[in-house]
C-alpha cells in the first residue's frame, strides 16, 4: 500500500491541492454572492460590471445598448437595438471560471511569483475574452436569432473553455514544477 501512495503521490497531492483551492475559493465566491445581494449595483457588483462592459464593447461597434434590471430573478436584461436578446446572469461573470483556472494552476504550481503572476495575467485574460464572448453572442443572437441554442450551449462555451485549456497547457508545458523536472 505504501508503495502504492508513493507511485501515485504527486497525482494525490494535485487533486487534494486542487479540491482545497477550489473548495476556499468557491466558498469564498458564494460568501460574496450573499453578501452583495440588495447592493446598488443588481444582482451583484461584479455581474453587474461584466454587463456594463459587454454593453460598451457592443456600444463601441454601433450598436445602441440597454440594460434593465429583471423585476422577477437576479438578472439583468440585456436589449440590443429595441430588441430584447439575453439575461445577463451571475454564472456570466466568468469568476466560475477563472475559480476553475486558479485551483488548477495552484495545483499543478511553479515558483511563487510566477504562479501568481500567471494567474492574475491568466484570469484578466480569461475575464476579458468573457467579455468578447458576451458581445459576439449578442450579436449573434441579434443577427441569427434562430440559432441561439448553439451559439449559448456549444459555440460560445467552447471558446471560453477552450481558453482555459490553452492556458492550462501552456502552463503546465512552461511554467509549473512538473516542466522543470522534464527540462532537467
Amino acid at each position: 500500500m505504501k508503495s502504492l501512495l508513493k507511485k501515485y503521490r504527486a497525482v494525490i497531492v494535485f487533486m487534494l491541492t486542487f479540491l482545497l483551492v477550489y473548495a476556499v475559493l468557491t466558498f469564498a465566491y458564494k460568501f460574496y454572492l450573499q453578501w452583495s445581494t440588495g447592493n446598488i449595483y443588481y444582482p451583484d457588483y461584479l455581474t453587474h460590471l461584466v454587463a456594463e462592459q459587454s454593453a460598451d464593447l457592443l456600444r463601441c461597434l454601433g450598436y445602441e445598448v440597454q440594460m434593465v434590471p429583471h423585476s422577477e430573478e437576479p438578472t439583468i436584461k440585456f436589449i440590443v437595438n429595441g430588441k430584447y436578446l439575453a439575461r445577463i446572469v451571475e454564472g456570466c461573470n466568468s469568476i466560475s471560471v477563472i475559480i476553475l483556472f486558479i485551483s488548477f494552476i495552484i495545483a499543478f504550481r511553479g515558483g511563487w511569483k510566477t504562479t501568481f503572476l500567471y494567474g492574475l495575467l491568466g484570469s484578466v485574460l480569461v475575464y476579458v475574452a468573457n467579455l468578447f464572448r458576451i458581445a459576439l453572442l449578442s450579436i449573434g443572437l441579434y443577427h441569427y436569432p434562430w440559432r441561439s441554442e448553439i451559439l449559448h450551449e456549444v459555440i460560445f462555451p467552447a471558446i471560453i473553455y477552450g481558453l482555459v485549456c490553452l492556458l492550462w497547457i501552456l502552463w503546465v508545458n512552461r511554467f509549473s514544477n512538473l516542466s522543470k523536472t522534464k527540462n532537467d
